[in-house]
């Protein structure tokens, strides 16, 4: 073998090393009018989010209403009082069961209302879509004021037939019931957010490709095996984002039970939001007198936060996991 051939084979070639991808200078340089776009939402979640969550860590070690400045040092007292409060785990009673009634009832009628309204032979689609997303868009004051009216009416008109037919003894009140009002709650809740998780299943319906979808009706595939083949696995990463949005959204549930009964009566609507407030700002005619305690309202927040930073790292961890399984198959 001739020299300059042996020699050529003893050289050693470049290392095969891993491959390295762009730095991440370099990807916001790349993506910079992106970066651009989400820098104002980013500034405003940081000044009116982050930073009041940090800033009212402080508030919980004080008993303290408000005024002035925080002076009287209790330590962990105030977390000591939210955890044997009892009212404090009535109010997160009930809004685990408005979270648990609410998202599976909207999410089932908003995929079902997705599906249909995603149908290109469907005329006036988008008038449909505005009808259904309007009541998400519409004031909550306006909506909780006029509800309560139509709700007290209906209540007496359908109270006389009732009573005059012996089937109950005393006037429907569907906001004045502590049997009811909790139920009346979740029915207006259902209707008033349904429109946001039926924007998301149709973005996430129009991102399946229709090829999927003709070469399983060419294989012979019915309706439902297309939806449970194609339709679901093809839902299956936005799907889980959009449930665990609608179980924090509906764990922080608070303007709909503040307008509607302000967490009663006899405190059988009051949500862990509703509770904080009073406990922040104190209230009269509820059954029981609060006066304001910034610190047990906050210590009564971070718990609560703390809750939510749980169900948000259990959703990061479950898209990960499903990433990682659909990335393997």
């Amino acid at each position: 073998m001739p020299t300059t051939q042996l020699t050529r084979a003893r050289v050693p070639g470049p290392a095969a090393g891993p491959r390295h991808g762009p730095s991440l200078w370099r990807r916001v340089r790349a993506n910079g009018w992106s970066y651009a776009y989400l820098l104002p939402f980013a500034v405003l979640t940081g000044a009116f989010t982050v930073y009041p969550i940090f800033a009212s860590l402080g508030y919980t070690l004080y008993d303290w209403d408000g005024i002035g400045e925080p002076t009287d040092f209790v330590g962990l007292a105030n977390f000591r009082e939210v955890v044997a409060d009892g009212y404090f785990w009535n109010s997160l009673a009930n809004a685990a069961l408005y979270t648990i009634v609410l998202v599976p009832v909207q999410l089932d009628l908003a995929l079902a209302l997705a599906l249909v309204l995603n149908n290109p032979k469907l005329r006036g689609s988008t008038f449909y879509r505005a009808i259904y997303f309007l009541p998400a868009v519409t004031s909550i004051a306006i909506v909780g004021i006029v509800l309560k009216l139509m709700l007290a009416n209906f209540g007496d008109a359908l109270s006389e037939p009732l009573t005059g037919l012996g089937l109950i003894d005393r006037p429907l009140q569907f906001l004045g019931d502590p049997n009811t009002v909790l139920w009346t709650v979740i029915v207006i809740g259902i209707w008033n957010t349904l429109g946001y998780n039926l924007i998301y299943f149709l973005a996430g319906l129009q991102t399946i490709p229709k090829d999927l979808y003709e070469a399983a009706q060419l294989d012979g595939a019915g309706r439902i095996a297309r939806f449970a083949h194609v339709t679901v696995p093809g839902l299956r990463n936005v799907g889980l984002v959009i449930l665990f949005l609608a179980i924090i959204g509906s764990l922080q549930v608070f303007d709909l039970v503040m307008v509607l009964t302000g967490g009663g009566p006899y405190f059988a609507s009051d949500v862990v939001n509703t509770y904080v407030y009073r406990q922040a700002f104190g209230q009269v005619g509820t059954g029981r007198v609060t006066d304001p305690d910034i610190g047990l309202a906050s210590a009564a927040s971070f718990f609560f936060g703390l809750l939510l930073l749980v169900l948000t790292a259990c959703q990061m961890l479950a898209i990960k996991r499903l990433r990682a399984r659909r990335e393997r198959a």
